[in-house]
């Protein structure tokens, strides 16, 4: 029997995309944003600290410290991957740039883990396109293939992957875990080795990284859904099924062991707005959401169906367990990154079923959007070198007091080529009318990329300005004047100061029980209860009030211990 399909697509639909401009594009996705930039405030800085004082051994690697603090994740395979590659590239690489390349990898194998759930998920049976009485219809390889990048370029056209993705944080590696997790459980049982490898990977990291809820959820969904969907071969399922659920269980067994498990649901006085909810879904997904909502809509036949079908059903688990997490859990922005992937594979599948007059909306709408972002982009950086037009010059001055511009030529050249091929893909996208699924999402993921290369080039200097603590930082270093200042107490500094003070400050932190002895304090000028009314007045003198130069409600007081007191 013929099963019920929406998707009508002829071989000419599903020509490739050529490799070299995927790799390409993915590799002007990837790279910028981890290279040329302090750690930034918050999560950043503070995951890179807890890094750099593993690699120094300072602290143990089963219980990392900083200034005396615990993480306030339960993950520490952050932690060890960051320390470890700042250890085996001392020497010849910055530390902050060291403890970046496993994220940057962890990045490449999301996106490569995207492409062939995709690619996997529309090999099976229910995904394929309705075949024609005289044959034409499009040949199943090549069929997946397209889909697959389509849903690679979904996943980097998602406006809220950018900035998190290149971050050296827990998420990152819990995003990554996840998509070897999707690509797992979408590629068995037609795969078998390398699908149980990414599994084994992605449940292990999912706990290690601090989500073994994500894991147990994730995993026993998947375990089910692959006995009960169907492949495209007619190998044994349930065998692999239960090699699934196995490892479920082992990671829930190892969460256990390493008492990880913890509830971090939202309290009923915690609870967030559900406008804000709507804000984030509606920007951060986008433009995945609303085709994925397409999907399910032309879809709805399959999904509704008594024959479960994999392509469907899989990635809106994926995606129902992480918008539970996002309405449930905090960070709500993090949470939400960990459905992308599959989000990206149900976008892939709206496509065979776009009618003409939405793909054209899409494309025009992305045209405007984009272009007028990078000219912004550009009229600014324009300002800040010359002081032309006079108004944005001002606007930045006042925002950004004590910025210094600087010309770079090779930020300058990337920006300017990846301006430029923009304008040869709009030329190319409104010249010839492809018929290609992955057209109508070509040009929202370079679009995408286009603004972020821009951010990360023209505007690295300004964005670093504004989001580094290194100005502040050494401000106090220069406070406590040119001896070494020995020992230095802290009073109600957060995670991220700590680590800036150490890293771009180079002060030795006291802990709690080692402040008693110290001359020099550094306290938050917002601290509740305030440090005035604490610290016994006659023992502390004020040496300066440093606030950070873009924030004028980020503060820090230094203060000494008076003669008298040290006597």
């Amino acid at each position: 029997m013929i099963r019920p399909t929406p998707a009508i697509v002829p071989q000419s639909a599903v020509l490739a995309l050529p490799r070299w401009a995927l790799l390409l594009l993915c590799l002007a996705y990837v790279v910028p944003g981890f290279v040329g930039r302090d750690p930034w405030k918050s999560a950043d800085i503070t995951a890179f600290g807890y890094m750099r004082e593993l690699a120094l051994g300072h602290t143990a690697w089963t219980a990392p410290l900083l200034a005396g603090l615990p993480p306030d994740t339960e993950g520490l395979l952050p932690y060890w991957l960051g320390a470890w590659s700042i250890q085996w590239t001392s020497g010849w690489l910055a530390p902050e740039m060291a403890a970046r390349l496993p994220f940057m990898a962890l990045l490449v194998v999301t996106l490569a883990a995207t492409w062939y759930s995709v690619y996997h998920l529309a090999r099976s049976p229910g995904a394929q396109p309705v075949a024609f009485a005289f044959g034409g219809e499009a040949n199943p390889a090549d069929y997946a293939r397209a889909l697959a990048d389509a849903g690679l370029l979904a996943l980097i056209a998602c406006l809220g992957l950018a900035q998190l993705s290149h971050e050296t944080t827990s998420y990152v590696t819990q995003l990554t875990c996840t998509a070897l997790l999707f690509y797992a459980t979408a590629a068995l049982p037609v795969r078998t080795t390398g699908p149980l490898i990414a599994a084994t990977a992605g449940l292990g990291g999912l706990v290690l990284s601090g989500a073994p809820a994500m894991a147990a959820l994730l995993g026993a969904g998947g375990a089910l859904l692959v006995a009960t969907t169907a492949a495209e071969t007619p190998r044994p399922r349930r065998p692999w099924a239960a090699a699934l659920f196995a490892l479920t269980l082992a990671s829930a067994w190892l969460a256990w062991q390493l008492d990880l498990w913890r509830w971090r649901i939202v309290s009923a006085d915690e609870a967030k707005e559900w406008d804000s909810l709507a804000r984030l879904l509606l920007w951060f997904s986008w433009p995945a959401w609303p085709l994925a909502i397409w999907t399910m809509w032309r879809w709805r036949r399959q999904i509704g169906s008594h024959e479960p079908h994999r392509h469907l059903l899989l990635p809106l688990w994926f995606v129902a367990v992480s918008v539970g997490a996002t309405v449930a859990t905090r960070p709500a922005d993090r949470a939400l990154m960990l459905a992308l992937p599959a989000m990206a594979a149900l976008a892939a599948f709206a496509l065979p079923t776009l009618r003409r007059s939405i793909s054209a909306l899409i494309d025009w709408f992305t045209l405007l959007f984009f272009s007028a972002s990078a000219i912004a982009i550009w009229v600014i950086w324009l300002a800040v070198q010359t002081g032309v037009p006079a108004k944005p010059a001002r606007n930045i001055a006042r925002l950004a007091p004590e910025f210094v511009a600087s010309f770079s030529a090779v930020q300058f050249g990337t920006a300017l080529a990846a301006t430029l091929a923009w304008c040869a893909l709009v030329w190319w996208r409104a010249a010839r009318n492809r018929a290609a699924l992955w057209k109508s999402l070509v040009l929202p993921a370079s679009g995408a990329t286009l603004g972020w290369l821009l951010l990360m080039t023209l505007w690295l200097p300004l964005l670093d300005h504004g989001r580094s603590y290194r100005l502040q930082m050494q401000a106090v270093r220069a406070a406590m004047g040119d001896a070494a200042p020995g020992c230095v107490a802290t009073y109600g500094l957060g995670r991220s100061q700590l680590a800036a003070l150490i890293y771009h400050g180079g002060l030795d932190l006291a802990n709690g029980q080692q402040s008693a002895g110290c001359d020099w304090l550094v306290a938050d000028a917002a601290a509740s209860p305030p440090y005035a009314s604490v610290l016994p007045a006659r023992e502390w003198s004020q040496v300066a009030n440093i606030m950070r130069p873009t924030d004028r409600n980020d503060r820090v007081v230094v203060l000494r211990r008076t003669p008298a007191a040290q006597r």
